[in-house]
């Protein structure tokens, strides 16, 4: 039993968040309050939604660089839209998540069809992004931010899915915590309990041998790749009914925190190892460690010398936990 715990992925990740909590615990009195755990609750959720998408698509082999523009140019897309056309929110949520899951789409298929690294075609598409976000919204609005969304018809009800407080009775939590856990938990189910789970290890272990067995591997990226876009706009609109307006030069550098969330969580780079309940250890050491540093009264600088000795530290972890794991088969 010891031993099965041990290989499981996200133990290293696990021992990690443990040692930061009672490090933070000890230190810092306001991190010890439950106002301050929804604190870090939720800035695990904002990284946490997006980042079970990015680790089942690193399980299957593959990296989007676009997920984090992926995330405004939702956000952008049902801003202005509605806006513009004075239409009810809910309008433009529906046609933002067809924008998401055609950029979603577009990646896959290009990277299935053209052999490109998806490394370099979504880091195309971020460039694309990014400048198609920036540009649009400066043509629409004369500015690099959308107008105030919060007068049309239907900004409350999709404020109260998106972006509302939940009382758990002992603790108030923003609803991305729950919808973070939900993700997780669906994330769990499909790799461990359902024959796609399979096909998504086997195309990131051997995408050549698992076409040989039958795997559709081609439909299992394109919908890995679409699973990340549907996560980015879901995110998106967080962001934008929690704040009403959204920033058009937002979201840059974020597809990489997704990213080494899943790997401090036990991800693989080179695919075919991984779970969705790692890569949310990894997203809570993130809220922990940024809520945390400012609770110890710290310097938030000193957060990117965590993140990078974080990063190291996972992949060597990983790297022994997969080959123990490889030894006890």
């Amino acid at each position: 039993m010891a031993s099965k715990v041990l290989t499981r992925p996200e133990i290293g990740a696990v021992a990690a968040a443990i040692a930061i909590f009672i490090f933070f615990f000890s230190i810092a009195p306001a991190f010890r309050t439950l106002p301050s755990f929804s604190t870090v609750l939720y800035a695990s959720s904002t990284i946490g939604i997006v980042a079970v998408g990015v680790a089942l698509l690193m399980i299957g082999g593959e990296f989007d660089l676009s997920s984090g523009v992926n995330v405004v140019t939702s956000a952008l897309a049902a801003a202005l839209v509605t806006y513009q056309l004075s239409l009810n929110m809910w309008v433009g949520v529906f046609l933002s998540l067809i924008v998401a899951l055609a950029i979603g789409f577009i990646n896959g298929y290009l990277v299935v069809r053209t052999k490109i690294p998806s490394f370099l075609i979504t880091l195309s598409t971020f460039f694309m992004l990014r400048g198609i976000n920036l540009g649009v919204t400066k043509a629409t609005t004369g500015t690099v931010a959308t107008a105030n969304v919060s007068g049309l018809d239907g900004f409350a009800s999709a404020k109260a899915v998106f972006a509302g407080p939940v009382n758990l009775g002992f603790i108030t939590v923003n609803i991305t915590v729950i919808w973070w856990l939900l993700f997780v938990a669906i994330g769990s189910w499909i790799l461990l309990r359902t024959k796609i789970g399979n096909w998504i290890f086997a195309a990131g272990g051997n995408a050549d041998s698992a076409r040989a067995v039958g795997v559709p591997v081609p439909k299992v990226k394109i919908g890995l790749f679409m699973g990340v876009a549907f996560l980015a706009w879901f995110y998106g609109m967080h962001l934008l009914f929690n704040f009403s307006s959204v920033q058009s030069g937002l979201g840059v550098g974020n597809e990489f925190i997704y990213i080494i969330a899943a790997v401090v969580g036990g991800a693989l780079l080179t695919g075919g190892y991984g779970s969705a309940a790692g890569a949310a250890v990894g997203a809570f050491i993130f809220g922990m460690t940024t809520q945390g540093i400012v609770f110890a009264g710290f310097d938030p600088n000193w957060f990117y010398t965590f993140l990078g000795a974080m990063l190291l530290l996972a992949v060597l972890v990983n790297l022994y936990v997969k080959n123990y794991a490889s030894t006890r088969r």
